[in-house]
């Protein structure tokens, strides 16, 4: 265990909101995850899982608030991503949940644990619960795919690994968060980019092929946990189909928890719409 080291490009109000982040280190196969730990550890646990090519700092503006409300907070870089091993023969999602199991098993939280899952960090969350379900007791989706009921349009992203210069690789960058990620322009602000940027560098696991699946409405049937979602309402990966997605998860999850729609942004509404997203997660958590 030890002090965490937060990336240099963070404002230095949000920097100091985090800067009680531990480092911790969970080993399973020959391979190790690397998780960021806020908040006392008597309290109850939410774990947050981030997006495809990301890291912990997906969750940048949510981390201190769910601390500040009573929770411990425990966000892993996903296995292949960000600080932690990509192990061995591990493609997609669902070579996830064993390390994820195994290392929450070596953290020991106590009290209550809560899953929150963005976009594929969703779709590992309810495939992680429905083979565990003791791990805990809810589930929040936000954005996630795996619904089979993606928007006929599909969202197309632009390579940017053989661009020759750091600002054409930018531009590119841009282009995919607001393609993906983001909905409005004004929404992608340096601290956006610079996240991006860094978290896409250290992706090692680019043939992801399950998110255009219907994997998490196949796992939903099998979480025991009580399941909630937080959507953007202009979310990419499904548009105009979003009361689609609503319906059948109210329809599939045995224990169905809320819905929350948060208008008027995309993707990523924990960092873009950051206070409503705030407001709805914990209300989620309380219930």
């Amino acid at each position: 265990m030890s002090f965490a080291a937060l990336p240099e490009f963070l404002p230095l109000a949000l920097r100091e909101t985090l800067l009680d982040a531990v480092r911790l280190e969970t080993h399973y196969q020959q391979s190790t995850t690397v998780w960021h730990a806020w908040g006392r550890a008597e309290h109850p646990t939410v774990v947050l899982l981030h997006g495809g090519s990301g890291s912990w700092t997906h969750w940048v503006r949510n981390i201190a608030v769910l601390r500040d409300a009573g929770w411990r907070v425990l966000v892993p870089d996903l296995p292949g991503f960000g600080d932690s091993d990509l192990p061995e023969g591990c493609t997609d999602t669902t070579d996830l949940p064993p390390h994820l199991h195994q290392g929450l098993q070596q953290l020991q939280p106590s009290g209550p644990v809560s899953l929150v899952g963005f976009s594929f960090g969703g779709m590992t969350a309810a495939l992680w619960l429905a083979a565990h379900p003791e791990d805990a007791q809810a589930l929040v989706l936000v954005g996630a795919p795996g619904m089979g009921l993606a928007q006929s349009q599909r969202t197309v992203l632009k390579g940017w690994r053989h661009l020759p210069t750091p600002e054409a690789q930018r531009e590119v960058h841009r282009h995919n968060l607001l393609a993906l990620m983001l909905q409005h322009e004004a929404s992608l602000d340096p601290l956006a980019l610079a996240l991006h940027a860094a978290n896409v560098q250290r992706d090692r696991m680019p043939r992801r092929r399950l998110s255009s699946t219907d994997i998490v409405a196949r796992t939903l049937p099998k979480v025991q946990a009580r399941v909630s979602a937080i959507y953007g309402e202009k979310d990419a990966l499904y548009g105009p189909r979003l009361p689609e997605v609503q319906a059948a998860m109210e329809q599939l999850a045995p224990r169905w928890g809320q819905w929350h729609t948060v208008s008027g942004v995309g993707h990523w509404v924990p960092y873009e719409a950051t206070e409503r997203f705030n407001a709805a997660l914990i209300q989620v958590l309380r219930a």
